[in-house]
C-alpha cells in the first residue's frame, strides 16, 4: 500500500469515519433516543414530495399524530405548499441538507452553505428558524461538531431499511413491531426520489405506517415531535445564531 493511499486513508478517518462514529456509537451531542420520555417520535426524510407527503399528512391526521420531518431545502423551495401545510397541521420541521449529499463529501464551508440556504428556505415560508439537523445517511464531518452550538443534531434509534420496495408493507411491518418501544425514534422515508431510493418505497412506507399506527393506537402508546420529546427528557431548546 503506497504512502500516499495510506494518508488518503488518514485524512478520510479523521475527517468524517472518526467523528460519524463518536456520534453514532457513543451519543455525544446528538439525541437518538428518549431516556425518561415515554412518547414514539416519528420523524420523515428526504420530503416534500408531491405524491407521498400529502398522502402522509392525511394518514397522520387521521390519528391526530405530530410527526418530525427533516426535509431538503430544494425540496421546500420547489414545493412551499407541503411545508405550509405540515407546519399549520402542527408538525416540526427540520432540515436534512439542500440536497441530498453526505457531509463527508463536502468541504465544512458546502455544508453550511446547505444548511444556511435550507434555513433561509424554510424561514421564508413558515417565518421560524429551523434547529433541528439530520445530516443524509447520519454521516458527519468533523468540522460539523461545531454546528452543535447552533442545531440539535438529531439521528434515530430504530431504522427499518423502507427506503427499498422489496419486501413490499410486509417487510418493514414485521421490523416495526419485532423492535418497537416506547421511547423510540423512528426514521420514515415519505420520498423515493433521492440516491438509493426505490422510487415506489413510500408506497409500502404508507401502507405499513397505517397498520402501525392502528395497533399503536390499540395498545395507547404516545406519538411526540422530537422537540417536545426531547423537552421532556430536560434537554433545553436553544435558538440559533449566525454561522
Amino acid at each position: 500500500m503506497s504512502k500516499f493511499f495510506i494518508i488518503i486513508l488518514l485524512v478520510l478517518f479523521i475527517y468524517t469515519v472518526l467523528p460519524t462514529l463518536i456520534v453514532r456509537l457513543g451519543g455525544f451531542g446528538v439525541y437518538t433516543k428518549g431516556k425518561r420520555a415515554n412518547g414514539i417520535a416519528l420523524t420523515f426524510d428526504d420530503g416534500p414530495d408531491p405524491e407521498h407527503t400529502p398522502q402522509l399528512l392525511d394518514l397522520l391526521g387521521t390519528y391526530q399524530i405530530k410527526a418530525t420531518f427533516f426535509v431538503l431545502g430544494s425540496m421546500a423551495e420547489k414545493y412551499p405548499e407541503l411545508i405550509l401545510r405540515m407546519h399549520l397541521e402542527g408538525h416540526l420541521i427540520g432540515i436534512h441538507n439542500y440536497v441530498h449529499w453526505a457531509n463527508a463529501l463536502m468541504t465544512p464551508k458546502k455544508v453550511r452553505k446547505q444548511l444556511r440556504d435550507s434555513v433561509k428556505a424554510i424561514e421564508n415560508i413558515i417565518g421560524v428558524k429551523p434547529i433541528h439537523y439530520r445530516p443524509p445517511w447520519g454521516i458527519i464531518n468533523v468540522f460539523d461538531l461545531f454546528l452543535l452550538k447552533n442545531f440539535h443534531l438529531i439521528l434515530w434509534s430504530l431504522m427499518v431499511g423502507d427506503w427499498r420496495s422489496s419486501g413490499g408493507k410486509e417487510r418493514i411491518r414485521k421490523k416495526l413491531f419485532s423492535k418497537i418501544s416506547n421511547k423510540d425514534i423512528i426514521l420514515l422515508h415519505d420520498s423515493g426520489q433521492t440516491f438509493g431510493a426505490h422510487q415506489n418505497a413510500p408506497i409500502y412506507m404508507l401502507e405499513a405506517l397505517g397498520e402501525f399506527l392502528e395497533e399503536c393506537k390499540r395498545r395507547e402508546y404516545l406519538f411526540l415531535r422530537i422537540d417536545n420529546k426531547m423537552k421532556l427528557d430536560g434537554l433545553r431548546k436553544q435558538d440559533p445564531f449566525g454561522f
